[in-house]
């Protein structure tokens, strides 16, 4: 019979896929020995069973059952026993961490009868009651989806009624009233009572929690960051611990290190008289966890304690929710915590330096996605206003946007927003994503903005207590200032201050070392790690990373950021600006004699771009590609020649050589011109021109020969569908390199980027030098569709419908495109083992692509300049990986 319920003592933390990662933690800390509250799992097998049935599996009820009854053994209670009743909280917990995006249901057991029982267990009806309307609230949203707004509301009004402010002044005749109220909106709202037994409670709370996992706001998580949409959640049943007991009880969250900046040492927050949701809410302000050393010694040296056995047991950063009920801690969940991209790097480089884990296990716990932040600019505060406010520096980074106060509005911006709440919720989530920055008037480091901004790499300021925000007349003040929605503001998630208006950035220190710097010793603890870890890479790595340049200053920008060669010099990007007379002539040739007088002009322009790039990159492979688009998109457009050739003529003027172009331009006129004249089949068709661009290639590497150089350059032919292609260029390039005295060895390759080529490799391969997959058009062609028209067109469709869990063209399609790379590779080394093979699509600088480029068997990636180090990092994290 298939098992779908382990108690707390039947797991470890090697059961996440299982157990999910919430109830995999709690079994680790109960062998462990730590205290945790009894309680079970519902695995994430009968998650996805019931997902996709519609209904639990058989089996599960049974079991629930007989854990239920061990649970009430232990514990002594039974669960909404009107004299002592057990009472449960319900999780989610899934196999990767998704904080806020699920379920949560606390309290379940209590009735109208069993919160009886409750006053008289505890002694205070104040907390009984509170207790009961937290669960009515939690219910009647999470199983019934009844709105929050309702519930609120009738909480505000409870404390208008009694001239309060805070829901703690209200008594225990205030909170059965409220009760009341409760109960009354979740009839009218549900059409039923709400639930008197305390087993259906549980059984509509486990239901809840698994529907959650297709939850709107869980979907989009997911999306964002790449967790697989089948996984299912587990479900944690725990007997509840209560941190609202009075001042002998309180709740927390606590990291092991600093989530924000790595640095060593405390940190966390401690509210008194409070159950979790309302620190990790931020509906109240809460204190620094140090602070609980002078309220609760004894607590606090034993928190302290867990907290170093958990470090050392993870050998990570931990995140720790608990609870001190009646003067006894109790340890609800950890995990290896969220952190900001600066505090991962740091952090991986101090536990190098402690010895609890190796440089390729740091390679492993830092990305390229995050590099990719910490090369971005942050303010110059030097030249920054006054700050408005300062709240609590919950997620670093600069971020400037225009106030939006609603997540919806931000979402549907398309100007950079700043997202202004009072505090957060999971629904906030798509504007959270969309909008540049968070800031907050509630919370502190640990509250929902702080976790999601910190997760999805966003700056947020969160507790800036001095904001007066008013949502629904749209606008805070602060100070005697006002600002509307709409208005420019700054927010600087490293330090917590808000700025008015447009406050200027200043380049990344990282960015800085790595450009300006490169081979000296790092002197702030941030460099210092990124470049340790980079080294380490570059070490580790089987990738060789080149770059994407077609000038002198990008080749240069490359090489200090680390590039080992050029994997694609564009030959196109030469001929703009004043050449572009040059291209005309060309274009509207009438004789051989006057096409090869062009290109004779264009021969040392192109000999001179040449030579400066080979000169930049000495010593190191440039891949030059031979021109690929069109010549008539060095025109003018089609409609802009009509239009102007018609308006002189309707003038009675002589449009003269505009309609010598538009005649040009309408004979060379393509549907689609991406499957059109361009590539390969504009070498064959225009005489001359591969020629003129090889005899420059050979004479510029040449030049440098006899300047003392080591040029190595080499030649891609685009487009390549057909061996027979390739033959004809590499006969004609082969003569035209005999011709150039002193030039050095030149191989001839192609770019794979049609799907026939893909399919043909192995003969392809008879004629190649080195392969190099261009994935745009690669993924262009195998999709069936052009880049430029469809990301706005139908993307956004395509993703919000999981169609496409990230654009093609930002991470490679491994199913799809892959296995064309895949036969590619193979059938290529099949024909000609030693071939070379590598990538110059901006896939090559993705951190996803670039694993699966590793797996794949390639021998280099090619990027722009900027993501070099990306690229560096992730191909040393693959070999890592692999090692793994």
């Amino acid at each position: 019979m298939p098992k779908y319920v382990y108690t707390f003592a039947e797991g470890d933390k090697h059961m996440r896929d299982l157990l999910g990662g919430k109830g995999a933690n709690l079994c680790e800390m109960v062998r462990m020995g730590l205290p945790v509250p009894p309680g079970f799992v519902v695995t994430t097998d009968a998650c996805r069973a019931y997902l996709s049935t519609g209904h639990e599996p058989a089996e599960l009820a049974e079991q629930l059952g007989v854990h239920l009854r061990e649970l009430e053994a232990r514990t002594g209670r039974s669960l909404g026993d009107p004299a002592d009743p057990l009472l449960v909280s319900v999780r989610s917990g899934a196999r990767f961490s998704m904080p806020g995006m699920m379920e949560t249901i606390l309290n379940v057991g209590l009735t109208d009868a069993s919160v009886v029982g409750l006053v008289r267990h505890t002694g205070d009806e104040r907390f009984a009651f509170d207790s009961y309307r937290r669960l009515i609230h939690m219910f009647g949203k999470t199983v019934y989806g009844v709105a929050d707004e309702h519930f609120e509301q009738a909480l505000e009004e409870g404390k208008q009624a009694k001239g309060v402010t805070s829901d703690q002044d209200l008594s225990a005749d205030d909170l059965r009233t409220v009760v009341e109220r409760y109960k009354k909106i979740f009839a009218d709202h549900t059409g039923r009572d709400f639930p008197q037994a305390p087993h259906e409670q549980l059984q509509l709370a486990i239901r809840s929690v698994f529907d959650s996992w297709n939850s709107d706001r869980a979907v989009v998580y997911r999306r964002q960051e790449r967790i697989p949409a089948d996984l299912g959640t587990a479900v944690t049943v725990m007997s509840m611990v209560f941190g609202n007991l009075g001042a002998d009880s309180g709740t927390g969250v606590a990291f092991t290190r600093n989530p924000a900046t790595g640095g060593r040492g405390l940190y966390g927050d401690y509210l008194p008289n409070a159950q979790g949701e309302d620190v990790v809410a931020g509906i109240r302000n809460t204190m620094p966890l140090s602070q609980l050393a002078q309220l609760d010694r004894g607590n606090f040296i034993e928190l302290v304690s867990i907290m170093e056995r958990l470090e050392h047991h993870y050998r990570d950063l931990c995140d720790i929710e608990f609870t001190i009920e009646r003067g006894k801690l109790w340890m609800l969940q950890t995990r290896v915590g969220k952190r900001t991209a600066a505090a991962a790097f740091i952090i991986a480089s101090q536990l190098i330096d402690e010895g609890a884990i190796d440089p390729d296990e740091a390679l492993r716990r830092v990305t390229g996605a995050q590099l990719m932040q910490l090369m971005f600019p942050t303010f110059d505060l030097e030249r920054a206003p006054a700050p408005l406010a300062t709240g609590v520096p919950a997620s670093p980074g600069a971020a400037v946007g225009h106030v939006v106060f609603d997540a919806h509005r931000a979402a549907a911006a398309n100007t950079p927003t700043i997202l202004v709440r009072l505090e957060t919720n999971p629904d906030d989530l798509p504007g959270i994503i969309a909008a540049q920055g968070i800031l907050t008037s509630r919370g502190g480091k640990t509250s929902h903005a702080a976790v999601v901004a910190r997760g999805l790499g966003k700056t947020c300021v969160c507790g800036a207590e001095a904001l007066d925000i008013d949502l629904h007349a749209g606008q805070l003040v602060v100070g005697g200032t006002v600002i509307r929605e709409g208005d420019l503001i700054s927010i600087d998630g490293g330090t917590g201050k808000v700025y008015l208006g447009e406050v200027p950035v200043r380049p990344s220190p990282v960015l800085r070392h790595l450009t300006e710097h490169p081979t000296e010793a790092a002197t702030d603890p941030l460099t210092a790690a990124v470049d340790r870890l980079l080294r380490h890479a570059d070490y580790r790595r089987r990738l060789r990373v080149f770059a994407n340049a077609d000038t002198p200053a990008d080749a240069a920008r490359a090489r200090r950021l680390g590039a080992a060669g050029i994997g694609l010099c564009r030959t196109e990007h030469m001929f703009l600006g004043p050449r572009r007379a040059l291209v005309e002539r060309l274009i509207l040739a009438e004789t051989d004699r006057e096409r090869q007088n062009a290109l004779d002009a264009l021969l040392p322009l192109q000999r001179d771009d040449f030579e400066r790039i080979l000169a930049e990159m000495d010593g190191l492979p440039v891949v030059i590609r031979l021109i690929d688009p069109p010549l008539h998109e060095f025109l003018p457009s089609l409609h802009e020649l009509t239009a102007k050739v018609a308006t002189a003529r309707a003038e009675g003027r002589d449009p003269g050589h505009e309609a010598v172009l538009l005649d040009a331009v309408s004979r060379m006129h393509e549907q689609n011109p991406m499957l059109g004249l361009r590539g390969v089949r504009l070498g064959l068709v225009i005489p001359g021109l591969f020629a003129m661009q090889v005899r420059a290639v050979a004479e510029a590497a040449a030049a440098r020969v006899a300047a003392g150089g080591d040029p190595r350059p080499e030649v891609m032919v685009p487009l390549v569908g057909a061996v027979q292609e390739l033959e004809a260029v590499r006969a004609e390039a082969q003569r035209v390199l005999a011709e150039v005295e002193n030039a050095p060895h030149i191989p001839i390759g192609t770019m794979i980027e049609v799907p026939r080529a893909a399919l043909t490799a192995g003969e392809i391969a008879e004629a190649a030098d080195f392969f190099s997959f261009g994935t745009n058009d690669l993924t262009q062609m195998g999709w069936g569709f052009s880049r430029d028209d469809v990301e706005a067109a139908f993307f956004p469709r395509y993703l919000d419908l999981g169609i496409f869990g990230v654009s093609p063209f930002e991470t490679i399609d491994k199913i799809g495109i892959g296995r064309l790379i895949r036969i590619a590779v193979a059938e290529g080394r099949t024909a000609r083992p030693h071939l070379t093979i590598g990538v110059c699509g901006e896939h090559g600088g993705d951190p996803d692509s670039v694993r699966f480029f590793d797996q794949a068997g390639l021998d280099y990636v090619s990027c722009s300049p900027f993501r070099i180090p990306v690229a560096r990092l992730e191909a040393g994290r693959a070999a890592a990986i692999t090692k793994q």
